[in-house]
């Protein structure tokens, strides 16, 4: 089944709040970035689960493997559900976050969050990978093999644009978790995500989860887009 992730690209915890009274649990998980957690911090997080909603907590750790192993557990202890590495920090990063995610659940009684890995992002195409990587590569190459590098060391899934969800669960098997951004109504012009699908045809593809934001709180009526996403996805 295909959940739902609300992406929270707003600028003001006041804004977000009114999203959370507006669509409540019919959202499986809201995403809070590095945006919103800047200014409104771990508080934020605590008031979302404290109203009984689900907290995806992407903040794309990425440094050394003491200081992400901390940041993670300290993740676990605030009780979010999903949190986000950068599978280019390497494996030994990878796995400090794992271990900090299992060891911490344990230690407090609480459920572990899923640990993803970011891959490469869905701005990104083939000219600005090779640009970054200095040499040249398929996108889809790069994402099948940090997906890999991810799940040798204990991470639940990955974070890929739908266009990698079938290579990725032929290679990497069904319960390997794939979370989704890219996903869109419709092309807009000024669309910063390159590779992209709509809801359904991402759910069709295999997705754990899809991302969606601006299309849903932006519409003219947010609670009837709300709910033509999730017929799409079979909820």
């Amino acid at each position: 089944m295909t959940r739902l992730i609300l992406a929270l690209n707003v600028e003001e915890a006041d804004e977000a709040r009114k999203l959370l009274e507006l669509f409540g649990t019919r959202i499986d998980l809201y995403k809070i970035g590095i945006d919103l957690w800047v200014k409104c911090g771990p508080e934020l997080v605590r008031e979302f689960i404290a109203a009984g909603a689900g907290v995806f907590l992407d903040l794309k750790f990425s440094d050394i493997p003491s200081v992400v192993e901390k940041a993670v557990s300290a993740a676990t202890e605030l009780g979010v559900q999903m949190l986000t590495v950068h599978a280019m920090g390497g494996a030994e990063m990878m796995l400090a976050a794992t271990r900090a995610a299992r060891i911490t659940a344990e230690q407090i009684g609480r459920q572990k969050p899923l640990v993803v890995a970011v891959t490469v992002l869905t701005s990104l195409d083939r000219t600005a990978l090779t640009q970054i990587t200095g040499f040249s590569q398929e996108v889809e190459n790069r994402v099948l093999a940090l997906a890999e590098l991810a799940q040798s060391v204990g991470c639940d899934g990955v974070v890929a644009s739908p266009r990698e969800i079938r290579p990725l669960k032929k290679r990497c098997g069904p319960k390997f978790v794939v979370v989704t951004p890219g996903i869109r109504l419709k092309k807009e012009p000024d669309d910063d995500q390159l590779r992209f699908l709509t809801p359904q045809e991402a759910a069709q593809a295999g997705a754990d989860y899809i991302v969606v934001g601006r299309p849903i709180y932006q519409a003219a009526d947010p609670l009837t887009a709300l709910e033509q996403i999730r017929a799409q996805i079979g909820r």
